[in-house]
């Protein structure tokens, strides 16, 4: 949070952001179907794993009738349908790998697909907003949220990886649910200089950082890593700092340059950029820039609240002006657990890219069993960089001891050796 502040007689309140109480950021009940004259989109989105298999889903785009997106009005309709556009897309550019590209989308995809995400705010690739936040469905409507009752509404190639990998991020971001709750009672209670509600909001952030930590720990049981890096990891990259793409995509209809767009980041959740401008989390430069650009990934309302969290009073500032140990512990704590969630997505990302990475070097050539044989197909073009075109592990890291940085200045050699 920073300096200036809006109106601070008005209560700060997610509902303008549409956050719900319930999901957060994540879409209440999304659609599993268009209206019916976009029943050609729906035919093709649902067989995409199966067309790239068979190498006919470039055939079947070029061949669907250019639809006009006039009866697609409200906003679940709208998400929907950029959902399983951005599902199409993400095919048809992947479909046989990186060393066969298409130089550009047919007017049949490209027109709506850009008009939709007009109408959206959002850039015409698809984003963690469609693969994860409106891509799911519960088989039970009563059941929980659990790996056992959601389902995906549009796959890709990768079979069960898939489903693992989207589901359990959408577990995280449930989890989180506590600590969006928290955000606003943190504000409110610094206006009002109330130390002990603010220190017990940032003890409820906490223990949602704790849990949002132990759901990504799924990501182990329900995703493989060959599958993940050598099958699915494609179909999320972009064509923005891309060696496979270096001119970007034209959008047929749309304009006649090509244009760029990043792939896939965990950096396009709404969450850590909330927590990083709560907490007063500086980030350098290069990283900084690249975490600003992917805000233009998010829904506007979604961007919106993080720009109007960081216009607040510095929770930081005000920590330190407290002469209170429980608020300086609640605070510290917020940071050790947003430093572990980092630390432990490093890790992760250490066995589902570098390490198939590494494999995939030796094994590329050879003759392996067959689930190296997975990994040597992987893409080389993005052995050491993010889908969402990142140089990864650096850009981790370097995130990770921002964070640490956060610290006040008091806390203990201990704490931040343990965190």
């Amino acid at each position: 949070m920073a300096a200036a502040s809006k109106d601070p007689k008005i209560p700060f309140s997610l509902d303008m952001y549409h956050v719900s109480e319930e999901l957060g950021f994540v879409l209440q009940e999304p659609l599993a179907e268009l209206p019916p004259c976009y029943q050609p989109w729906m035919d093709v989105a649902l067989q995409v794993p199966q067309l790239v298999h068979t190498h006919e889903l470039r055939s079947h785009v070029n061949k669907m009738p250019l639809l006009s997106i006039q009866f697609l009005q409200r906003h679940r309709e709208l998400r929907l349908a950029h959902l399983v556009l951005s599902v199409m897309t993400m095919g048809y550019v992947w479909q046989e790998g990186e060393n066969d590209t298409v130089e550009a989308l047919p007017r049949s995809l490209a027109v709506p697909y850009w008009e939709v995400s007009q109408r959206l705010g959002l850039p015409p690739i698809l984003t963690h907003a469609d693969a994860v936040l409106a891509n799911w469905r519960k088989k039970d409507p009563e059941g929980p949220f659990d790996m056992e009752n959601l389902e995906l509404l549009v796959s890709f190639p990768g079979g069960d990886s898939v489903r693992g990998f989207f589901m359990v991020t959408l577990l995280v971001e449930l989890a989180a649910v506590p600590a969006l709750r928290s955000i606003p009672v943190v504000i409110n209670c610094v206006r009002c200089g109330d130390a002990n509600g603010v220190a017990e909001a940032l003890e409820e952030i906490s223990q949602s950082i704790q849990d949002m930590t132990d759901k990504l720990k799924l990501m182990h049981v329900y995703v493989e890593p060959a599958v993940f890096y050598g099958i699915m990891r494609i179909y999320l990259s972009g064509w923005k700092d891309n060696p496979c793409m270096p001119r970007g995509l034209v959008y047929e209809g749309v304009q006649a340059e090509p244009m760029e767009y990043s792939g896939g980041s965990a950096a396009q959740s709404s969450l850590l950029h909330c927590f990083d401008e709560l907490l007063g989390v500086k980030h350098e430069a290069k990283s900084g820039n690249f975490l600003t650009r992917m805000r233009n990934y998010m829904l506007p309302a979604h961007k919106q609240l993080i720009q109007d969290i960081s216009l607040e009073p510095s929770l930081r500032s005000f920590v330190q002006q407290q002469a209170s140990e429980r608020l300086s512990q609640a605070f510290q704590l917020c940071v050790t657990k947003l430093l572990a969630l980092r630390s432990y997505h490093i890790n992760m990302v250490s066995r589902f890219v570098t390490v198939p990475a590494a494999q995939a070097r030796q094994l590329r050539n050879q003759s392996q069993d067959s689930d190296r044989e997975v990994i040597s197909r992987a893409p080389t073009a993005l052995e050491e960089r993010g889908t969402g075109g990142s140089g990864l592990m650096t850009f981790l890291k370097t995130v990770r001891d921002q964070t640490r940085d956060t610290y006040l200045p008091e806390a203990s050699n201990e704490t931040k050796r343990h965190s």
